[in-house]
């Protein structure tokens, strides 16, 4: 996290240079001083990476190093802060270094007096192995090993395996594709997340008899990170030829194609474990014979894109966890070494195998632990053991096996990563256990932090969306739901996972999870909220929140507790006196009554998300310039936004539950200076003919109240065709206190004046006759169609010829629809139907079973029509291609 924290540091000086110089004509040499000491610390931390977790000394330097970083960050986000403000001023900020370049010369002279005369190129090669890989001696050295005749004589065998059990219907498949002739080189991919028993499966396989039947040369190679290409391909031949002096005097690439040769006649399974790099891959491929048909080749991976990659011509093989049944199944087997369990340890037992997860490796580590206190009778201890462990099983998994395994598993997962995704990993820590993601929150706190760096290619949100995406691919991260479209909508994270990045985040002070123990004592101490650099809380907020914290390097406080809090103006004060360098403030489950004066004090806030029960925004946000996300829910229905966020010029997400009247620009500003992408929802008196000026880049847009004020204005103001970014519009018809059948509306705008991107639409309470379903029907990117609360009434609805060319998602909710007439060429790319609360809806149109891309269908309270989605499934169980799937589901069930 260090390396990390030094990366956004020399960034954030790189763009103090550029925009700044100016004001920094008094600190320039301290702050080119400043860059190379960064720069001399980033290299000696990777340069000494794999030394850091073993060595209590460097643990030491690393925290000091970072420390250093966060104090440095602090300082040059308040020299930045300030200059903005003067600018205006024409007077000049300066940045006081003297302090930092103190404690650098001191960090300095700890690692001179542990390394003396240390080269950053090559520290302490003799003692640390790590040198780079064109050192000579370092290659010597390797040879040396691979050179070795005990080493030659060694036969690569698959790891040895105790308790195989579950995956039966995993196994079945890959056996049955395994021996499954073909006409093509065939290689098979097994992926997921570390720890998910992808050695086991291969293992299970592999000593299959069916396969040693029908394979007479099976050959299992370790990969891992730092292998060797030469030793692979020895230890290959080593099963084929002997080895002799003429094939040692070969090199690497006459070693490949003599491997090749030799498989090139017979029928062979190599297995290939935990291949980490597309390159290592291409290094390997090498030496197999890609024109015999009768070979095959397994390989495992945690990384999606070396699986994709690798595996041909079918897409690999995604692994699933255990479910229930497999979990308690090797529980016993570890715990107790059988599947007899005494009546006494099964209720606990099923409660903990659950708790696991589904991760094999987790049963298999807490089984151990059990293992330890479960041999001979069943005793009240040993119950109450077992009691302990069902209440806290993540904690026993990470934290107190001996052998560290679960630990060790995510941690080669975390060091593989590039510098600028560990802070975004470690910030899943910040979430409760089992919490469901948003990605739009996600990536909007990432951006807030400052861990995505700008991108010139794509917007900052795009590039976290690669960060994200990065970190599934590598089966850290877990995909939850799906937008229509492919993006991820939410996301998850194992709490093995979770508690590891818990514990390796407070180790840097980098997060600190704020828990209350059953004695009502927080813990950590509360007197530690001076280390860290984020709290995270989930319970007693109002309890951690009256106790007037310090915390000057707090730069983050989120509290995502599901119950709900008053917040008195003391309280209220007490998070702002107390965490004055604030950058992300998420409280929403704190409902504020007055707003604090100090909070626009609190000029580093990129981030905030807050409840209140006012009516009003008051202007004073203006003096919150940094702002990039502001999100404001209140109990009120209207809220009149005093402040001019047309002025904001960082302010990129604004989003509140209530209609929010905002005010007209007073700024003409720059194109380039409007970042906002996301407004809403606002009123339809703030859609004005100038939004579209104000907003160019606005991607999505909720509006609110009479939309028939808004559709029915001579000037055309509904016209959004110039706003080419927008793909995602909604429109609430709300025309309270009255009745809202009676502001129904008579038609929509024209296809022409929506805008010309748009991919999603929302439409609700707007009590449309069906047959203006044919103009959304001419929406021609429009690929999710959301229909609530009475968007539509009537009884039929007749689907026309020509429309819904994209269409992916339709979901209907609230209506009182009889009948539906389609056939499948209405809607050729559906692939998921929602249907709730339609509860006059005689059946769906049978149909739709005919489209091909159709996969989901699900019904609440359709009681009339769930019939005929039965039978929709029927016909899909039948036209269905290899994998495939459709899934159906019905509430309540019939």
């Amino acid at each position: 996290m260090a390396d990390a924290a030094i990366e956004f540091l020399l960034e954030n000086i790189k763009e103090i240079m550029q925009y700044h110089a100016n004001s920094i004509i008094g600190a320039k040499r301290e702050i080119e001083n400043l860059e190379s000491d960064l720069r001399f610390f980033r290299e000696f931390l990777r340069d000494r990476v794999k030394k850091r977790r073993k060595d209590e000394f460097m643990k030491v330097v690393v925290r000091e190093i970072q420390d250093l970083v966060y104090e440095s960050e602090d300082i040059i986000d308040v020299f930045i802060t300030n200059g903005v403000h003067q600018k205006s001023t024409k007077s000049s900020s300066s940045i006081d270094l003297h302090a930092i370049d103190k404690r650098v010369k001191g960090i300095k002279q700890k690692i001179e007096l542990r390394w003396p005369h240390s080269d950053i190129l090559s520290f302490d090669c003799a003692d640390n192995r790590e040198k780079p890989e064109s050192s000579n001696f370092s290659n010597f050295f390797e040879y040396s090993l691979d050179f070795c005749p005990g080493k030659l004589l060694k036969q690569p065998r698959p790891p040895r395996m105790k308790n195989v059990v579950g995956f039966k219907d995993v196994t079945e498949d890959l056996i049955r594709r395994l021996t499954q002739e073909t006409n093509y080189f065939d290689v098979i991919s097994v992926i997921g997340m570390f720890g998910l028993g992808k050695t086991t499966l291969a293992c299970k396989v592999y000593n299959d008899l069916e396969i040693q039947c029908f394979f007479p040369i099976r050959i299992w190679l370790s990969i891992s990170q730092d292998f060797s290409a030469r030793d692979i391909f020895l230890d290959i031949l080593k099963q084929l030829t002997t080895i002799s002096d003429h094939i040692l005097a070969k090199n690497d690439h006459e070693l490949a194609y003599m491997v090749a040769d030799l498989l090139k006649r017979g029928r062979f399974l190599i297995v290939m474990d935990d291949v980490w790099e597309t390159a290592d891959w291409d290094r390997l491929h090498a030496a197999l014979p890609e024109d015999n048909t009768k070979g095959k080749v397994l390989i495992t991976s945690r990384m999606n894109g070396v699986s994709y990659y690798a595996s041909r011509p079918r897409p690999p093989y995604n692994l699933r966890l255990f479910n229930l049944e497999e979990s308690w199944e090797l529980l016993r087997l570890e715990a107790l070494g059988k599947l007899d369990c005494p009546s006494q340890l099964e209720l606990v037992g099923r409660r903990i195998a659950k708790s696991c997860d589904g991760l094999p490796l987790a049963i298999a580590v807490i089984g151990g632990m059990l293992a330890t206190r479960s041999s001979g009778s069943v005793t009240t201890a040993t119950r109450r053991y077992w009691e302990k462990v069902s209440d806290h099983v993540s904690s026993y998994a990470i934290g107190n096996d001996p052998a560290d395994r679960m630990q060790k598993s995510i941690s080669l997962s975390y060091d593989k990563l590039p510098y600028h995704l560990r802070p975004c990993f470690l910030y899943f820590g910040l979430f409760p256990k089992d919490y469901e993601i948003p990605v739009s929150k996600l990536i909007r706190m990432w951006i807030g932090e400052g861990f995505v760096q700008e991108n010139r290619d794509c917007s900052l949100e795009e590039t976290a969306e690669k960060y994200l995406e990065d970190l599934i691919n590598i089966n850290l991260v877990r995909n939850e739901k799906f937008m229509p479209y492919g993006k991820v909508k939410t996301c998850r994270v194992h709490d093995m996972v979770r508690d590891f990045c818990c514990i390796e985040a407070a180790n840097e002070n980098f997060l600190q999870e704020i828990k209350c123990n059953n004695d009502g004592q927080f813990t950590p101490s509360t007197s530690y909220t001076v280390k860290y650099r984020r709290l995270s809380l989930h319970s007693k907020c109002l309890d951690f929140i009256s106790l007037r914290l310090f915390g000057p390097r707090v730069s983050s406080f989120v509290c995502l507790s599901k119950d709900t809090y008053f917040m008195s103006p003391e309280n209220s004060s007490n998070i702002i006196g107390s965490f004055k360098q604030l950058r992300v403030l998420d409280v929403l489950p704190f409902k504020f009554t007055k707003i604090d004066v100090d909070l626009y004090n609190l000029l580093h806030l990129r981030y905030i998300a807050l409840s209140s029960n006012l009516s009003v925004l008051p202007s004073k946000f203006n003096q919150l310039w940094n702002i990039q996300t502001l999100i404001v829910d209140t109990t009120c229905r209207t809220l009149k936004v005093e402040a001019d966020i047309w002025t904001m010029n960082q302010l990129r997400h604004f989003k509140t539950n209530a209609t929010a009247t905002l005010l007209k620009s007073t700024k003409s500003g720059e194109i380039g200076e409007r970042r906002l992408q996301t407004l809403g929802l606002i009123s339809v008196e703030s859609c004005t003919e100038e939004l579209s000026h104000q907003a160019p880049n606005l991607k999505k847009l909720g509006i609110r109240g009479q939309l028939a004020l808004l559709f029915n204005r001579r000037s055309g103001v509904f016209d959004l065709r110039n706003m080419s970014e927008l793909g995602k519009l909604k429109l609430i018809n709300d025309v309270y206190p009255n009745p809202g059948r009676e502001g129904g509306l008579s038609g929509l705008p024209q296809p022409h004046q929506f805008p010309p991107s748009l991919t999603s639409l929302t439409l609700c309470a707007t009590f449309l006759s069906w047959e203006h379903m044919s103009t959304l029907g001419l929406l021609k990117r429009l690929e999710v169609l959301k229909l609530k609360d009475y968007a539509f009434s009537g009884d039929i609805w007749e689907a026309a010829d020509g429309g819904f060319r994209c269409l992916e998602l339709l979901y209907i909710e609230d209506t009182d629809l009889i009948d539906w007439n389609a056939s499948s060429h209405h809607y050729p790319k559906l692939n998921t139907l929602v249907l709730k609360n339609c509860e006059k809806l005689r059946g769906i149109p049978a149909e739709l079973a005919d489209i091909p891309s159709l996969q989901k269908l699900e019904l609440h309270t359709c009681i009339s029509a769930a019939e005929s989605a039965k039978d929709i499934l029927d016909a899909k169980k039948q036209t269905l291609a290899e994998g495939s799937a459709f899934t159906l589901s019905i509430f309540p069930p019939i």
